[in-house]
This record gives structure tokens, sequence and C-alpha cells, in this order.
């Protein structure tokens, strides 16, 4: 048998109390205006005022969603609107009742609506308000727990009615931001953080908006580990969404310095080529092309799974699915050729440090012939910029894959000045992408562990998928070619310490840890740089590595031999010099 939701019951309550309200106020205002003693000729006037009235105030109640307002939390916002239907649904009542006067039909005496409005107003006014004071008086923790809401005022407005129209279980008391203080938002003050920390106020819920940094809130505030924290992500004046907190949260580091107005005139208007465009790196950079507003983009992918998903995300853009690999350069000639690029952004690579370890083979063909081809294809059909996504792997390498990147990038530099501006941009771990760690420690969390870490001292640098490519072609819009931008990573997380806060935040504390020894070609400490030397630019979040100076034509011949011998290890480092090879740590 289906039960009567909540909000059904609610709806129904007040819809009942509103029309006996209506009722009897009706019948006052009538009893008020004639001393008591109601002259029989204006009997259908009360039936006839009470049936308008319901019409008008209740179908105005429903339009404007008066009902869908939470009792506990009426707020004055809601008062406010309450105010403005009543006053409207009266207006529409004198109109109505002019009418009828002007026809000859019925008369109602003006002053009934003056009396009747003031009555109904005071008593829907305080049925919506009764709960509220009645919890706050004697039943305080019922209205939820107790919750501090830390966003920009717009933001914690749409949150603050968020939780008045539900049934939420949280009860704001205070709003925080640095900007305002010692004003009232709905009738929730505002602190800045310091002000907050003075009055020690006691909370048990945070609520946070997205854009907040997350480790700073936790430092700010000295956040313990009995208090919940709600990241809002999305809003509108009714409905805010509110998800419990993530490690991505507090591992993200949010650039101060993006400059979307740079990126978007980057962008705009352009045919933009994306290789690996349904890969975790290439998908984010194609929904960054379509936000910052691209003409067309070619999404070149050899997957077909992968191009199918992005292809259906992508609705406002002109989309040219491709299913190509980087490797056949001929297929790649005649999509250049078709399509001519204005951008090409190469994302295609293999990336999974211990599959590329036993591939070696396959990896030095599609992620060094591959970037090849590409890098060829554009500068022969004249393509404006070439952007190559590199890795921090690419740095005094230890295995396969990030040698095979730092060859990239070294071809990359030494390609340019033939009319295409190639530039490479080199950055750590993104947060949920298919090679990280999060997915796979979220999945053992679920299954009851353990967690499995190669080494206790192991540390990476993190970001965000959408931060870090926004960041890239922030990057590629400021190169002029043969730059090697480093993106600012902030500072290396140890995974030991990663998995810890994972089990923290799941709740679960029976969680083990397992060290099982470092992988195949796996080193402890990553790097973005191969010396102290760098460049800054413009952008703090913005370094250019010191140029590698090889000569193409060598290059070609080695990466030639590389390809012809088998004698892998030995060729990558003729090309790699500083390649160390480390493949059998976990013994």
């Amino acid at each position: 048998m289906r039960t009567i939701s909540t909000k059904t019951k609610r709806r129904v309550f007040f819809l009942l109390f509103d029309i006996f309200i209506i009722l009897f106020s009706v019948f006052i205002a009538y009893e008020l205006r004639f001393d008591f003693t109601i002259p029989k000729q204006f009997y259908i006037s009360i039936v006839f005022t009470a049936l308008i009235l319901i019409v008008i105030r209740i179908s105005l109640f429903a339009y404007f969603k008066i009902y869908d307002i939470s009792w506990r939390h009426f707020g004055f916002n809601d008062t406010t609107k309450l105010i403005n239907v009543v006053i409207f649904s009266t207006l529409l009542l004198l109109i109505f009742t002019y009418i009828l006067r002007l026809t000859a039909i019925l008369t109602i005496p003006r002053s009934i609506i003056a009396i009747e409005f003031f009555i109904s107003l005071f008593l829907i006014l305080a049925l919506r308000i009764s709960k509220r004071l009645y919890l706050e008086k004697y039943k305080a923790n019922a209205l939820g727990k107790y919750s501090v809401i830390v966003a920009d005022l717009d933001n914690a407005n749409s949150i603050l009615r968020s939780i008045n129209k539900n049934t939420s279980s949280f009860y704001p008391i205070a709003v925080i931001n640095d900007e305002y203080k010692q004003i009232k938002i709905n009738g929730i003050d505002v602190y800045s953080y310091d002000e907050f920390k003075m009055k020690s106020i006691s909370y048990e819920v945070v609520i946070v908006d997205k854009n907040v940094d997350i480790k700073q809130l936790y430092e700010k505030l000295s956040i313990s580990d009995n208090i919940e924290v709600k990241v809002a992500t999305s809003y509108s004046d009714y409905e805010t969404k509110l998800q419990d907190i993530s490690v991505e949260d507090l591992l993200a580091r949010r650039p101060q310095d993006l400059d979307t107005q740079t990126i978007q005139a980057f962008i705009r208007n352009k045919t933009i080529l994306v290789t690996g465009a349904g890969g975790s790196i290439g998908s984010e950079i194609c929904r960054q092309c379509e936000k910052y507003g691209v003409k067309k983009l070619i999404l070149l992918d050899h997957s077909e799974y992968n191009l199918y998903a992005i292809l259906e995300e992508l609705n406002s853009v002109d989309a040219v699915p491709i299913m190509q690999s980087v490797v056949d350069k001929e297929l790649l000639k005649s999509t250049f050729r078709k399509f001519k690029p204005e951008i090409v952004i190469h994302a295609a690579a293999y990336k999974h440090v211990p599959l590329v370890e036993s591939n070696i083979r396959e990896a030095i063909v599609n992620n060094v012939v591959g970037t090849k081809n590409v890098i060829d294809c554009a500068i022969e059909h004249g393509v404006e910029k070439f952007v190559m996504i590199s890795t921090d792997k690419a740095v005094r390498p230890t295995n396969i894959m990030g040698t095979t990147k730092r060859i990239c990038e070294l071809y990359a530099q030494n390609s340019n000045g033939k009319g295409t501006d190639i530039v490479a941009v080199r950055f750590g771990n993104v947060l949920g992408s298919s090679g990280s760690v999060i997915p796979k420690f979220k999945k053992q969390i679920e299954e009851g562990g353990p967690i499995t870490i190669t080494h206790p001292d192991i540390t990476r640098y993190f970001m965000l998928i959408p931060e870090a490519c926004e960041l890239v072609l922030q990057a590629a819009s400021i190169g002029s070619g043969g730059e090697i931008f480093i993106l600012d990573m902030g500072e290396p997380v140890k995974i030991v310490d990663l998995a810890k806060k994972m089990i923290e935040l799941s709740g679960k504390r029976n969680i083990d840890i397992k060290f099982i020894g470092l992988r195949p070609g796996e080193k402890l400490y990553e790097e973005l740089l191969i010396s102290d030397s760098e460049v800054s630019t413009e952008y703090n979040s913005i370094k250019i590595a010191k140029p590698t100076i090889y000569d193409i034509e060598q290059l070609n011949a080695d990466i030639k031999e590389l390809l012809a011998n088998e004698n892998y290890l030995e060729d990558l480092k003729k090309i790699v010099p500083e390649f160390h090879h480390q493949n059998n740590l976990h013994k």
C-alpha cells in the first residue's frame, strides 16, 4: 500500500486550514461590519465572497508555491512572499466586487474586503509561524542540526531558501563571509571567520559553497572530525543540491589567477581537433572548448565507446566524431585536409605505468610515433597552434611511460618554428581520472578493504580535471611556441594520508591499509621540473621549463632506430639520458 508523502500531507493540511481561515475571516468581517446583526439580504453575498476568495487565493497560493514552504523553517522571505500573494488576491477580489457592482448582480461592501484582509493575513501568518516559534522555544533540536553556511551572499541566500522550503535536517544559525559582516540574510546573522570564531558558536554541520577552498576552510574554522561538511553544488531559488564532502574537495587546487577571458579569446570561434577526445583529459578539454565558444570540435579517438560518450555530452557545439588512431598517419592526414583545424590539442596517450611496462613497443608506437604523426600533420597543414598534454612522470623518468612522454616533449619543443606554434603542458595526477588511485580506493572501501598502497612514503601531486584543463588552455593561449609549461600543482600529497582521509570520510573505521611494494616503473616522488631552472609567466599557476635542444634530424633518426631494434631500454636511455629504469622495486 502506497504511503502519502510528507510533502503531500503538508499541502493538504494547509489547503484545508486556508479554506477554513477564509470562511472564518469572511464571516467575522460581515459580523463586524454589521455589528453582529447581518441583514438577510447579505447572506448570499457572504457565500459569494467566500467562494470568490477561496478560488482566487488558493489558486495563487498554489501558483506561487506557498504550499511548498517548509512549516518548521518558515522565514522572513517566505513571510514577504505570503503577504504579497494575500495582497494580490485581495486586489483581485476588489476588482471582482467592482464588476459585480457595475452589473448590479451582487453588492459586496468594500469595508468587508479590508476587514477580511487583515483577519486572514493575521491567521494565515500565525498558522505558518506557529511551528517554528514552538520548536525554537521548547524543542530547538527538532529544528535540525545547527548549521553554518560558508558562501557568498547570493549563494548563501539560495541555500537558505532551499533549506526553508524542504523538510530539511539542517537549522541555519550563521553565514560566514569575510566581505560582509554585521548584516542579516534571510534572518540569519553574517559573520567574518574571525568574528565567528570569537563568538564560539556551537554547530554540527558546515554547508560550503563549491567555490570555497575546502583546505583553507578546515584551517580557518579548525573543523573537527565530528563536524559534518556538505558541499553545495548547484543553485536555484528553492533547490540547492547538497552532497557530502569528498576527498576531491579536500585535494582540489583552485587557481586564483584563472583568466577566463584569455581562454575564451583563444578558443572562441575556432575549429579545434582534440586527440584522445574520449579520455579523462581529452573529454574535459572538449567540455571546456564547448564552454568557451568553440566553432567546431573534431573529436578523434580510437575507442568507440569513449567517442560515443563524449559526443552525447556535447549538445551546444558542432562536434564531429572521428574514430581513428594517431598511429595511422595517412588517415590523420585526410582528417587534417578535410577539417582544417586551427588548434590541435593532443591528449591521446597510453598512461597507465604498469600496463605500459608490460607493453613497451605498443607504448612507444602509440605515444612517440602517435605524437610525432600529429605534430607532423599539424605543421604540414598549417595549424596555428599545437598543444601536447604531458606529465610529471616525464621528469627524470623511471618508467617507460614517462620516458615516452619525455621524447614527445623533446619532439614538440624542437619541431617548433615551422609555422605552427608548438607547446607542451606538464602536470601531475588529476583527480577522478580513469587511472587515479581515488576510484580504486573508493571501490576497496566499499568492499570492506583493505586499501592497498605500494609504499608508506609515496607522494603524488593532484589537481581536479576541470582545473587542470582550464590551466592547460590558459597556458596554451599565452604560448608562442617551443615552451614546456608546468602547472603549479601545489604541495605533494602522501598517498597513505589520502587513504586515511577517505576512510574517515566514508564513516567506516575498520578499513585496514596494506602496503604491497612499489609497482614496476613506479617511483616514490614525482617531479615537475628537470632542474631548478624555470621561467615565470604572468600567471603564478604557470611556469616554463628550461628548454632542451635536440637536433630534430638526429631525434628523427634516434626514434627510427628505437623502432627498428628490440633493445628498447638502451635506445630510450640514448634519447633520454636521465632515464633510470626501475622495474623490480616491488620484490
